[in-house]
Order: structure tokens, then C-alpha cells, then sequence
């Protein structure tokens, strides 16, 4: 087979830039035989001294401060967006409009309405994209989906997905543009949206729900000018102001398969470090699944011949499951977040190589968009909502 090279443009050179860059790197490697080869041609930063330190690190042929410069290099077929959210639609729209295939880390858009005009736009310009529902890609969770192809669990009768992670948790945090309104939703589009996707590739599509939210920390600090990270904290003496964005959110649905569920997020708990967990129950048996134990999975088949071991059986991943044998050849021999970041690279890579789009695409997070909708109308009228009801 002749080898593909890709030429990409990373926007963006924050920690996910970072990751992104990485995960490129060793697409080559671990999946020497799909026979892509992207080459890092050219990286974006408002800030050049990142830039250029992007650059050196990653080995770009390029940098600059100018992200529109990506989008007319030649050289440059995929253009991938980890800028901060409120960049993220004009760049998707200048990127497609220019015929180059989008990456892009959720959410797309600030809002669900600008992630359904990105997805607009890309439909339109019939370029591939893809979005960054990383989540996805551990082996157990794809084998997890196996199993409910199958069949082995019978018919899903509920699901409880929910992403739980405290990294707001500290109330002298700075009042960062993560907790204003105005520059985006708060968990919803944050932390609900990871859980929302998980729910549509493990349950499948939502078709109605109701919808609660909280805001625990009602005041944070007033950012101090020179703190380098979002991360980084005030003290308690510190002039505050409002956070106008949502902390917690949860949701009852109905999926179309007519099964029942329930969703829940929250940035500020104590505790969980990162739970975005599923468990999924069906007529003959049950999955659950923990990202903080991401290389195992929980599996019950119902066993009425045998009630003495008629329990779940936590199954390590391994050679047998999907993508791990791309990393190491043993059970038990854990792949970690970024691996998972390179999984998504090379599926990514693969469906521009042969042109056809793969999940998740923009479509995917437009999906995704239409019931954050709902949860929005559902906390105003205080009851059950459609998703893809009214705009």
C-alpha cells in the first residue's frame, strides 16, 4: 500500500495542543499498517513565544500568530482546532469554506447553536471532521459496544451515564471566562457533553428529557493578571465576582429505544477526580465502565443456573479488544488517556485517507447540540422537553 501523508495545522498550543501535536506524532507508529502519515507542517498561537516553543518541541515545519495563515498554506489539508471555544466557529466556517478537513475539540461551539452552524458549515463544504469525544476510544469501552451489538445483554431496558469531575472544586479558584455565561454553558458544555456523547454511542439517541442545574460557588475570585493557569487560585481576602454558568447539571431521558436513563454532571465535587462512567443494564445481563479505571470493565451475564456466581466479572483489557494491541501485545498492560487521543488521530486521518467520514464527526457533536438544547428549554419551562423541538 502507498503511504498517505497529511499535512496538518494545529491551532491552538495549549495543554490539548500539546496533545493533540503528540498524538499525531505517533499515529505513524502504532498504526503503521492503515499506511497515513501525517506531517506537522505548520502550528498557531496568539502568544508566538508558545508558538515557537510548539514549534521547537513538536517539530513543525512552521509556526505563527496568525491562524488564518493555516488555513491558505497548501501544505496544510487538516486543520485542528484547540483554540478556546469562542474561536471555534469562525475558524470551523473559514476552515471548511477553504475545502480542509476540521478536528475539533468539544465543544464545538460556546453555545449548542454554534455547534450545529460549524456542523452547517462543514455539511456543506463536504470535508471530513471530526470531534474530540475521546472517551470513546478505550479498548474495553469499544468491546463494551460489541457486546451490545451482540445481543449478550438482551434489550437495554436503562442506562446512568454522568461525568463527575471536582476540578472547580476549590471556591477561591479565579473567576476564569470558564464560569461566565457570556463567553460559553458552564458543565453542560463542559463535562455534560463527554456524558451526552457516551449515552448516544453506548445507549443511543435521546428523544426526550427533563432537566435540572446548580451553581454551588455563586462568587469566585477577580483573576489575578498574572496567573498563568485556570487552575490557579486566589485567596480568601480577594475581591469576587459572579459565576453565571451552571456547576452541576443533571437529566432524566427517554431514548428512542424507549429505555429510561439518567445523566449528571458536576465540575466542583468532592471525591471524583474524573468519574465519566456508564452503567448500562439490559434483559440478560450489564455493563459498567469508570474512566479512573479506564482499562476495565465490569460485565454481568444473568446465570439463573448458577445464582452462587451470578455477579459481575471485571475483565482487564487486552490483545482481544479493539486498538490495544496497537500499544502493547499483553492483558492487563494499561493504556492511558493519551493513547486514547492517539486512537482518535489515526480514525480521524483514516477517514480523510479514504474520504468518508467516520463517528465522531461534527455530526455527532451536532447530536450532542440538540439536547443541550433541551436541557436549556427544559430548566426554563420546568418540564419534559423533545430533543430537536423547538430552536
Amino acid at each position: 500500500m502507498a503511504r498517505r501523508q497529511i499535512g496538518i495545522g494545529v491551532i491552538g498550543m495549549g495543554w490539548m495542543g500539546y496533545v493533540h501535536s503528540r498524538s499525531y506524532r505517533h499515529v505513524s507508529d502504532r498504526f503503521f499498517d492503515e499506511g497515513v502519515d501525517p506531517v506537522l507542517v505548520l502550528c498557531a498561537d496568539a502568544d508566538s513565544k508558545r508558538a515557537e516553543a510548539a514549534q521547537a518541541r513538536f517539530g513543525f515545519r512552521k509556526s505563527t500568530t496568525d491562524w488564518r495563515a493555516l488555513i491558505d498554506d497548501p501544505d496544510v489539508e487538516v486543520i485542528d482546532i484547540t483554540a478556546p471555544n469562542g474561536m471555534h466557529l469562525e475558524i470551523v466556517r473559514a476552515a471548511a469554506a477553504a475545502g480542509k478537513h476540521v478536528a475539533c475539540e468539544k465543544p464545538v461551539g460556546r453555545f449548542p447553536e454554534e455547534t450545529i452552524a460549524a456542523a452547517d458549515a462543514v455539511k456543506e463544504a463536504g470535508v471530513c471532521s471530526f470531534v474530540g469525544y475521546n472517551y470513546r476510544w478505550p479498548p474495553v469501552v469499544q468491546y463494551a459496544r460489541e457486546i451490545i451489538a451482540a445481543g449478550n445483554i438482551g434489550t437495554i431496558t436503562h442506562y446512568h451515564g454522568r461525568f463527575l469531575n471536582g476540578y472547580a472544586g476549590n471556591p477561591h479558584a479565579f473567576l476564569s471566562w470558564r464560569f461566565e455565561e457570556e463567553h460559553g454553558l458552564g458543565t453542560l458544555g463542559d463535562l455534560m457533553s463527554h456524558a451526552i456523547d457516551m449515552a448516544h454511542l453506548i445507549a443511543g439517541g435521546i428523544e426526550s428529557l427533563v432537566a435540572e442545574r446548580e451553581t454551588f460557588i455563586k462568587e469566585r475570585p477577580v483573576p489575578d493578571p498574572n496567573a498563568t493557569s485556570h487552575y490557579a487560585v486566589g485567596s480568601a481576602d480577594s475581591d469576587t465576582g459572579p459565576v453565571t454558568n451552571e456547576d452541576y447539571v443533571s437529566s432524566i431521558v427517554r431514548f428512542e429505544n424507549g429505555a429510561p436513563g439518567f445523566l449528571e454532571s458536576c465540575r466542583v465535587i468532592n471525591g471524583a477526580k474524573c468519574d465519566m462512567s456508564f452503567e448500562v443494564y439490559g434483559t440478560k445481563g450489564a455493563i459498567k465502565w469508570n474512566m479512573e479505571r479506564m482499562n476495565e470493565i465490569d460485565v454481568h451475564y444473568r446465570d439463573d443456573e448458577n445464582p452462587a456466581e451470578d455477579g459481575y466479572k471485571t475483565l482487564l483489557s487486552g490483545p482481544a479488544h479493539p486498538f490495544h494491541g496497537s500499544f502493547n501485545p499483553a492483558w492487563g498492560l494499561n493504556l492511558g488517556y493519551e493513547d486514547t487521543k492517539v486512537i482518535e488521530a489515526k480514525e480521524f486521518l483514516t477517514s480523510v485517507r479514504d474520504g468518508a467520514p467516520r463517528e465522531p464527526s461534527i455530526e455527532a457533536a451536532r447530536a450532542v447540540a440538540l439536547v443541550q438544547q433541551a436541557i436549556i428549554r427544559s430548566w426554563k419551562s420546568r418540564s419534559w422537553e423533545d430533543v430537536g423541538g423547538e430552536k
